[in-house]
C-alpha cells in the first residue's frame, strides 16, 4: 500500500513537471509570437506607442504590464488623452505562497487542484490550492503567507489576488478561527489597506471587490472563538480587532478605538457601545462580541450605481464592523470626523452587504457637534459595519460667510438708525390712527429683527461652548421667539395695509388695533415657540447637534418656524398682489406718460412692500431642494443679510412725510441755535455778563 501511494506521488509529480516544462516552452513560444512583429520590431512597443498622445473620444486600448508582472493595463479615451481604466499586473501566483517548501510536495498539492491553464499569463489562478497548501504547511497561524504578501507590491491585480485569497479561506479555513489566525488574517489584509495602497483599488476591473473584501473580513470574525474575558485580537496599523465575553449579568460594553489614517497623522477615534437593555435579552451562559476597525477602507468601498442616489458620498470617520449575538439588534456608536469643518455635516449609515451600498434608513443621529457624531445603529446580519458620510446638504462657500457677516453688519447699523429716526419724528407723523399703527409696526419689525440679528451672532459665536448646556436652549429659544416676531409684525402690517384698503368710512379704536397688533405680534410667537419648548426639549430634540438652533433630524422641531414664516410670506405675497391691482387703474383715453408713471407707482410699491412684508424669505425654499446651484444661496443671503438696510430704506427714508418730518425737525433745531445765537450776542445779554 505504501509502495502505491509513492508510486501515484511519483506519477503526479511526473505529470506536473512534464506539463508544466511542455506549458512554459509554450508559453515561450506565444510569448515570441505575441512581441515579434512580422518585420521584426517589437509588438509592445507598437502597443504601448498606441496608448500615448491624442486619441478618439470613448475608444480603449491595452498594454502588458512591466517585467516580472501577469496581466495587462487598460487604458480609455478621455478629453483625447489616455487615461488609465484598469489594472491587472499581478506578481503572486500558486506558486509564490509556498516555493520555500519542498517542491515535490508543493507540486503534488498543486497537481490535484490546479488546471494546466494556471500558467498562462492571462488566465487566473484558482486560490483552493493555496487553501490547501496552507491547510497542509500553516494550519495553526496562516503564517506561512504572510511574508508572501507583506513583500508584494500592492498593484491593483495584486489586490484582487489578495481579496480573492481571504474570501476563500473565509469560506474554507473558518471552520475553528483562533486569535492567531485572527491576527495572521489581519496582517494579509493590512498589507492592501495601506494608504500607499489605496488609489490602486480604483483600477480593479471588479468593482464589487472592496464590498467582498469587507463581507469576507466579516464572515472569518464571525467564526473566531475568544479565550479571554477581554482581548485585542488585532492591532495593526490599518485594522484593529477586538473581543469582549458578554452575557446578561454584563454592564454596558465599549469598544474603543483610536487609528491613524497614517504614520504621521493622530489617531482618528470610535467607539462601539451595546446598551445595558441589550444585554438583558442575552441567555446566562457566555456569549461573545467581536469589532474590527478600518480607518482607510471608507476612501476604498465602492457603492453601486442607484438612480436616487447623489455618487460620490465621501465616509468620513472610521468603518467601524460589529458581530453580535442574533439576539442583539442595536448598538450605540461614536465616531471622530477626519474633516472637522463647519460645513461637513454628518449622515449615520450602515453598510448592506447584499445591496452593496450605505443605508441610511438603519441607524439614527442622536448628537452631532463640531468633530464628533453619535449614532444609534440597528444591528442584522446584513448590515455589520457602520459609519459616517458627509451629508451632500450642506453648501461649503466662504462667499456666503463674507455675505452674511458683512450684511448682518449693516443690518443692524441700519436698523438702529431706523430706530432713532423715528424716534426723531415720532410725535409729528402718527397723526391718524393708520399712520399710528404703521409706525408701530416699523418700529416692531426693526426691534424684532434687531434683537434676532444680535442672538444669530450670539449663536455663531458661542454656540461651541453652549452645546448641550442650558444656555443653548435659551440661546434657541430667544432666537426663534424674535424671528418668528419679525414675520408676525410683518403680517399685522399687511393687515392694516388690507384694512386701510377695504375698510373707508368705519375706522377702530387706537388702543384696540394696539391690542391686536401686540397679540399677533408678540402673543402668537410666544405661544409657539414656548410650545415647541415644552414638547421637544423633554426629549432632547430641540436643538440641533452642531448648533443652538431648533432640530430637524429627530423631531422635526424647525417646522415650528418654518411653517408659521412659509405661510405668512404666502398671505403677503397675496396682500402686495392686491396693493398691485388696487393702485390707480388708467383712465380712458390716458396718455402713455400716465400709463408709465402708473406702472412706476405699481412697481415703487411693490419693491417697498417686498422687503417690509418679509417676501425675500420665499428664496429660501428654493435653498431646501437637494442639489440647488450655488447661485440661489447667495440670492437669499444677499436679500436677506441685508434686510435691515431695505427696511430703512424703503421704510423709513423712502416715506415722504418722515422726509419732510425731518427737514422740519432740521430746520427747528437750525433755528433755535440761531436764536441762541443771537441771544448771546444781544447788548441786554452782554450787560448782564458784564454784570456778572
Amino acid at each position: 500500500m505504501k509502495s502505491q501511494e509513492t508510486m501515484l506521488c511519483c506519477l503526479m509529480l511526473f505529470l506536473a513537471t512534464e506539463c508544466s516544462h511542455h506549458y512554459r516552452s509554450k508559453v515561450r513560444i506565444k510569448d515570441g509570437d505575441k512581441h515579434q512583429h512580422p518585420e521584426g520590431k517589437l509588438k509592445t512597443g507598437t502597443i504601448q506607442e498606441k496608448c500615448r498622445g491624442p486619441c478618439l473620444t470613448a475608444s480603449n486600448c491595452s498594454q502588458p504590464c512591466s517585467q516580472h508582472f501577469r496581466g495587462e493595463i487598460g487604458f480609455t479615451c478621455h478629453q483625447n488623452k489616455w487615461q488609465k481604466s484598469t489594472e491587472t499586473c499581478t506578481s503572486l501566483s500558486v506558486e509564490t505562497f509556498f516555493k520555500d517548501f519542498n517542491s515535490a510536495l508543493r507540486l503534488s498539492v498543486a497537481a490535484a487542484s490546479v488546471p494546466l491553464y494556471v500558467l498562462d499569463f492571462r488566465a487566473p489562478e484558482p486560490l483552493e490550492s493555496v487553501a490547501q497548501g496552507i491547510r497542509r504547511n500553516c494550519p495553526v497561524d496562516y503564517a506561512c503567507i504572510i511574508d508572501v504578501v507583506k513583500s508584494s507590491e500592492a498593484t491593483s491585480g495584486n489586490i484582487a489576488f489578495i481579496v480573492e485569497l481571504l474570501r476563500n479561506i473565509s469560506t474554507d479555513l473558518s471552520d475553528n478561527v483562533t486569535p492567531e489566525k485572527m491576527k495572521s488574517y489581519s496582517e494579509v489584509a493590512n498589507h492592501i489597506l495601506d494608504t500607499a495602497a489605496i488609489s490602486n483599488w480604483a483600477f480593479i476591473p471588479d468593482k464589487n471587490t472592496s464590498s467582498d473584501f469587507l463581507q469576507s473580513m466579516n464572515l472569518f470574525a464571525r467564526q473566531l472563538h475568544i479565550h479571554e474575558d477581554s482581548e485585542n485580537i488585532a492591532d495593526e496599523l490599518f485594522i484593529q480587532t477586538k473581543g469582549f465575553h458578554i452575557n446578561n449579568d454584563t454592564s454596558e460594553k465599549k469598544f474603543n478605538f483610536s487609528t491613524s489614517m497614517n504614520n504621521m497623522t493622530e489617531g482618528i477615534i470610535g467607539m462601539i457601545e451595546i446598551p445595558r437593555q441589550e444585554l438583558w435579552k442575552l441567555p446566562p451562559n457566555a456569549s461573545q462580541a467581536i469589532s474590527i476597525a478600518f480607518p482607510t477602507l471608507g476612501a476604498i468601498l465602492r457603492e453601486v450605481h442607484l438612480p436616487n442616489v447623489s455618487l460620490p458620498r465621501p465616509v468620513n470617520g472610521l468603518v467601524l464592523s460589529v458581530i453580535l449575538p442574533e439576539r442583539l439588534k442595536q448598538v450605540l456608536l461614536t465616531f471622530e470626523k477626519i474633516n472637522k469643518s463647519q460645513n461637513a455635516r454628518a449622515q449615520c449609515v450602515g453598510w448592506h452587504s447584499r445591496e452593496r451600498r450605505w443605508d441610511e434608513n438603519v441607524c439614527e443621529t442622536t448628537l452631532e457637534i463640531m468633530n464628533k457624531v453619535k449614532c444609534q445603529c440597528n444591528y442584522t446580519g446584513m448590515v455589520m459595519s457602520f459609519s459616517i458620510l458627509m451629508s451632500p446638504k450642506s453648501v461649503d462657500s466662504k462667499v456666503l460667510d463674507y455675505i452674511t457677516c458683512i450684511g448682518l453688519s449693516i443690518s443692524i447699523f441700519s436698523l438702529i438708525l431706523c430706530l432713532i429716526i423715528e424716534a426723531a419724528v415720532w410725535s409729528r407723523v402718527v397723526v391718524t390712527e393708520i399712520s399710528y399703527m404703521r409706525h408701530v409696526c416699523i418700529v416692531n419689525i426693526a426691534v424684532s429683527l434687531l434683537i434676532a440679528n444680535v442672538w444669530f451672532i450670539i449663536n455663531s459665536n458661542f454656540h461651541k461652548k453652549a452645546q448641550d448646556s442650558k444656555w443653548c436652549v435659551a440661546l434657541t429659544f430667544f432666537s426663534h421667539l424674535f424671528y418668528l416676531s419679525l414675520f408676525f409684525w410683518m403680517f399685522f402690517k399687511a393687515l392694516l395695509i388690507i384694512y386701510g384698503i377695504l375698510v373707508v368710512f368705519r375706522r377702530m379704536m387706537k388702543s384696540r388695533m394696539m391690542a391686536i397688533g401686540f397679540a399677533i405680534g408678540y402673543g402668537c410667537p410666544l405661544v409657539i415657540a414656548g410650545t415647541t419648548v415644552a414638547i421637544t426639549v423633554p426629549e432632547k430634540g430641540y436643538m440641533r447637534p452642531d448648533a443652538c438652533w431648533l432640530n430637524w433630524d429627530n423631531t422635526k422641531a424647525l417646522l415650528a418656524f418654518a411653517i408659521p414664516a412659509l405661510v405668512i410670506v404666502a398671505v403677503n405675497l397675496v396682500v402686495v398682489l392686491v396693493v398691485a391691482v388696487n393702485t390707480q387703474r388708467p383712465s380712458i383715453g390716458s396718455s402713455k406718460a400716465q400709463d408709465l408713471a402708473i406702472i412706476m407707482r405699481i412697481s415703487k410699491n411693490v419693491a417697498i412692500l417686498t422687503p417690509l412684508l418679509g417676501l425675500t424669505w420665499g428664496f429660501g425654499i428654493a435653498t431646501l431642494i437637494e442639489g440647488t446651484s450655488l447661485i440661489f444661496h447667495i440670492i437669499f443671503a444677499l436679500l436677506n443679510a441685508f434686510q435691515g438696510f431695505f427696511i430703512l430704506l424703503f421704510g423709513t427714508i423712502m416715506d415722504h412725510k418722515i422726509r419732510d418730518a425731518l427737514r422740519m425737525r432740521m430746520s427747528s433745531l437750525k433755528g433755535r441755535s440761531r436764536a441762541v445765537e443771537n441771544a448771546s450776542l444781544s447788548p441786554t445779554n452782554g450787560s448782564k455778563l458784564m454784570n456778572r
